[in-house]
């Protein structure tokens, strides 16, 4: 075995998080607001394609936008498992690839998407009426909110006196 510092990432991880407590709390008393930015804030994982955009309509119906430019609706899948709508989709039929094409530029980059999860929690979001509308190579997908919240508080536990 080699002698080898090894990084503790969880020590570096306790620096990180007590650095950024200190300048949010440096930067709070100059008079820089945090809330302002809170609507840049990322909530869902970063896939790095397809774009997406994510967002939440005043009546609390989430909106799922996907750029699927050069896929068919029968290539893409679309699912909820657990408190997850999966994205996944097949590579496009069209896609030049190989070791006999030679791009000068390639920014448009058609492949397989592997599942991707999207969390959309099954109390707070009706998913029987979900919609996915795939228009000019754009997913849109509208999961509305619930009227009432399933189980807001947890489950109550009746607790049963053992008095003799």
């Amino acid at each position: 075995m080699h002698n080898k510092d090894y990084l503790d990432l969880g020590q570096l991880f306790d620096y990180i998080f007590e650095a950024t407590e200190e300048l949010t709390s440096t930067f709070g008393d100059l008079g820089f607001d945090f809330r302002k930015t809170a609507e840049h804030r990322n909530y869902y994982s970063l896939y790095s394609f397809p774009p997406a955009n994510i967002y939440m309509l005043p009546d609390k119906t989430m909106v799922f936008e996907f750029a699927l430019a050069g896929y068919r609706d029968s290539q893409v899948s679309l699912e909820f498992s657990g408190d997850y709508m999966v994205l996944s989709a097949a590579e496009p039929e069209t896609c030049p690839g190989g070791e006999e094409v030679i791009f000068f530029h390639r920014r448009l980059k058609l492949k397989a998407i592997p599942p991707q999860k999207y969390y959309v929690p099954e109390d707070k979001f009706d998913r029987e009426q979900a919609r996915a509308v795939f228009r000019n190579g754009i997913l849109k997908v509208t999961v509305p909110s619930r009227e009432e919240v399933r189980n807001p508080g947890g489950m109550k536990i009746e607790i049963v006196s053992d008095d003799d």
